[in-house]
């Protein structure tokens, strides 16, 4: 028999992802803060406070009309990790102060009202938990992956300057760009990957940007809300990426965005497309296999989609709440942040893969 205690040694929190560039993140959504421990970062890195906060500008709450209208402005503290301006090699903690709950307004008929969320799970499961704001299967929860994505994109930056990570809306309800439409938009964006919030809902298509703020407007109006599609490409990467056989970089990156609040689909390059093809077509010349084979990275850019379900909070509790009608626009950020913390950890490993 194996005791409680040597059990819980041997198992992973579910709060913690990546094994040698990790991220441990904590708070409830309307608890007194929410936070991130990375551990594994390398000494030497150069601290980029700027960079960490335009990362969680672009995630937080409030500064949409399309988004809710929470008004956290998340301002973060560094308790430990950085001196001198570089990580010193030791865990990096943060902190950001939760100062906009409304706590009143989740009330049981409230919560009732939200079928997809999983209040009534967590309480099943645990038999204690958070009910406000849905406590850590809340959006808010993504604030410290944002941050966590921040420190690994600093890390991955000092070693491969080329590499970026390009992600936007592509889809919101029935309006949608085309496959060839959004290869053409991301590699518009290479050069800048954040010029795509230009757009007000980080759809890069000037006419189906504005279709879809006038059905998420609509969808304000009535309580209504939608799903959507977002397309991410990584770009600058070097081969070898990659840990077979239950760590490829494609499990990782599937493990990574599904783990998203919200999230419904996951395609990687062809994807499901590829098998309506014959052998001739998919195997051609011009084949980059996704940027990924055998689980492992080829050099070439690597195109993933994620599809998002409709949010919970329609009708009644979207109008009389502070909901999101639709999660993709914000969660852009939350995926690019995912998906430096998958690359940080895989360049990590790569290095004790050979003398």
């Amino acid at each position: 028999m194996i005791s409680l205690d040597l059990q819980r040694e041997r198992v992973l929190p579910g709060n913690q992802f990546g094994r040698a560039f990790s991220v441990h993140t904590f708070g409830e959504s309307h608890g007194p803060a929410m936070g991130a421990v990375i551990d594994g970062c390398p000494a030497g890195v150069i601290w980029q406070q700027d960079m960490l906060n335009r990362f969680l500008e672009r995630r937080r709450p409030g500064n949409s009309a399309f988004a809710s209208a929470r008004d956290e402005s998340d301002r973060v503290e560094i308790l430990s990790g950085i001196f001198g301006n570089k990580t010193l090699g030791t865990p990096i903690a943060a902190v950001i102060q939760n100062r906009d709950a409304r706590s009143g307004d989740y009330t049981p008929e409230m919560l009732a009202r939200r079928p997809g969320h999983a209040t009534d799970l967590w309480d099943q499961k645990f038999g204690h938990s958070d009910p406000r704001g849905s406590g850590r299967a809340s959006g808010r929860e993504t604030v410290a992956r944002v941050i966590g994505g921040a420190v690994a994109r600093m890390f991955v930056n000092e070693l491969y300057p080329e590499a970026a990570v390009v992600s936007f809306v592509s889809r919101i309800g029935v309006i949608g760009m085309s496959d060839t439409e959004a290869l053409d938009a991301a590699e518009a964006l290479e050069g800048d990957p954040w010029n795509v919030d230009e757009f007000s809902l980080r759809c890069p298509s000037q006419e189906k940007n504005e279709d879809m703020e006038v059905m998420l407007s609509r969808a304000r109006e009535t309580g209504e809300s939608y799903g959507g599609i977002a397309y991410t490409r990584l770009i600058g990467l070097p081969r070898g990426l990659g840990q077979p056989v239950f760590h490829k970089l494609k499990s990782e990156l599937a493990s990574a965005f599904m783990s998203i609040g919200a999230t419904s689909g996951f395609e990687m390059g062809t994807g499901f497309a590829a098998a309506e093809q014959s052998g001739k077509e998919f195997h051609s010349a011009a084949q980059d296999y996704g940027g990924i084979r055998g689980g492992i990275s080829t050099g070439d850019p690597i195109t993933l989609k994620v599809a998002f379900k409709p949010t919970s909070s329609r009708q009644d509790a979207a109008l009389k709440g502070r909901h999101d009608p639709c999660i993709v626009p914000r969660a852009i950020p939350v995926l690019e942040a995912m998906a430096w913390l998958v690359l940080a950890d895989q360049i990590l490993l790569a290095r004790l893969d050979r003398v």
